[in-house]
């Protein structure tokens, strides 16, 4: 999946997410992601869910002639006309401390004392972090959990109604497996091709395997805060790779925007999405990564009238890669990936093969996005296993032929992109003799 990530409060009224639409399509996604479009509580958060039926106003026209369902329905169609497929927010969770569930169904919730509890994460320094504005379901040992199973079936088949064929499921490792495979099996039913993506970041790899297992057709992974050194991000994928395919980020909605990050440096911007859309089998962006917006956004404040001027314009770059993705099927699957040793620290290099073993890739990253850094290898084709002609696809001066020794002068965050071809290779001394 190629997922471009349209956040409903920069994109603002459904009528008016066309351009966003045709934008995502012209670059190459299939998938749209949008975050929860359901009625808030009093909060505003987009995961603070008051009404799972009812639509946000924030993103309906009042003076439109048609429902709420019908201007969902029309966004979608506008969607699907451009060859995009919608994939919603789940949030099952925790709901809106003010939500109408509270009182409805108390026995649907998790209590501390007689008092229902409000979720909370624990940072990395220690701190504790509760949101007083959510309050927690409890799908272990509610005396009515059934029940509540029954209620997020509901729910989910609600939505595919509305067209989404695709739910990302958020903090879906807070529930128990139990859970999660009976919910997809019974919407399975009606629906088969319904795909389920586990939201599994701040877990531990092994709390991911055990997540993914539960009938997932795939999870998001912790590429973006790797900094092209050690060892735990490779292993983190070998350990789920078999079990379910992973999603790459360079930013989400939850972090700061990368172009802010990195001081403004369109290179660090390249290189990152040249990284996370052939690390992995998936890949997603926000709205506005693709024009370096600063701003980053805000589940309960951001709005249109925040949208930003481009400060870059990566959206062909993005196309470009994005069609070396879908053209090279080493770089749709979880296949090994080997770091191999290069001739500069600043340099990462990575060996990638299908699972089938047809099919490998070398990938040459500049690590430093700011100075240039020179590659020399001494023969490219001793990292292959089986012999195969290598041809470059990058996005930026592709060589024609690739000389052993290779050198290369890498530009800042430049990456370079071989793969294996059934095209017959270059004849390199016939071509030095023609030149000379």
């Amino acid at each position: 999946m190629k997922i471009y990530n349209l956040f409903p409060r920069l994109a603002g009224h459904f009528e008016d997410w066309g351009p966003h639409l045709e934008r995502a399509a012209a670059m190459g996604f299939d998938w749209v992601f949008v975050n929860p479009i359901q009625k808030t509580g009093r909060s505003g958060s987009l995961y603070s869910i008051a009404d799972y039926f009812a639509i946000n106003k924030d993103f309906l026209n009042p003076n439109a002639p048609v429902s709420p369902k019908e201007q969902v329905l029309a966004m979608v169609a506008k969607a699907e006309c451009h060859g995009l497929s919608m994939m919603i927010d789940l949030v099952i969770n925790h709901c809106a401390v003010d939500s109408s569930l509270l009182k409805e169904h108390p026995e649907w919730f998790l209590h501390e004392g007689k008092k229902i509890a409000n979720p909370f994460c624990v940072e990395a320094d220690g701190t504790k972090v509760v949101w007083y504005d959510l309050a927690q379901f409890d799908h272990e040992h509610s005396p009515a959990r059934a029940k509540l199973l029954d209620y997020c079936v509901k729910l989910v088949l609600h939505l595919v109604s509305l067209g989404f064929r695709g739910f990302r499921c958020d903090a879906a490792y807070q529930l128990p497996n139990e859970v999660w495979k009976q919910l997809i099996t019974r919407v399975r039913r009606e629906h088969p091709e319904t795909v389920f993506v586990a939201e599994t970041l701040g877990c531990s790899p092994e709390q991911t395997k055990a997540t993914a297992s539960a009938g997932f057709d795939a999870i998001f992974n912790s590429s973006k805060w790797w900094d092209f050194n050690g060892a735990w991000l490779l292993d983190q994928y070998n350990l789920t790779r078999e079990v379910v395919p992973s999603i790459s980020f360079p930013e989400s909605h939850d972090t700061e925007r990368l172009f802010s990050e990195s001081c403004d440096n369109p290179h660090a911007m390249k290189q990152r999405y040249l990284f996370s859309a052939l690390f992995s089998a998936g890949v997603m962006i926000p709205i506005g990564f693709e024009y370096g917006f600063r701003s980053r956004l805000d589940v309960v404040n951001t709005r249109p009238e925040q949208w930003e001027s481009p400060n870059v314009d990566l959206t062909h770059f993005i196309a470009h890669i994005n069609r070396i993705k879908d053209d090279y099927p080493v770089f749709q699957s979880e296949g090994p990936i080997k770091r191999l040793e290069t001739s500069s620290d600043a340099i990462l290099m990575l060996h990638k093969r299908a699972p089938s073993g047809k099919g490998e890739a070398l990938l040459v990253i500049n690590k430093d996005p700011w100075n240039r850094q020179y590659l020399h290898v001494d023969d490219l084709y001793r990292y292959l296993r089986t012999p195969a002609p290598l041809v470059d696809v990058s996005p930026e001066w592709p060589m024609e032929y690739l000389p052993t020794p290779f050198e290369f002068d890498l530009a800042p965050g430049m990456g370079r992109i071989l793969v294996t071809s059934d095209k017959p290779p270059v004849d390199l001394k016939a071509r030095t003799k023609r030149d000379s």
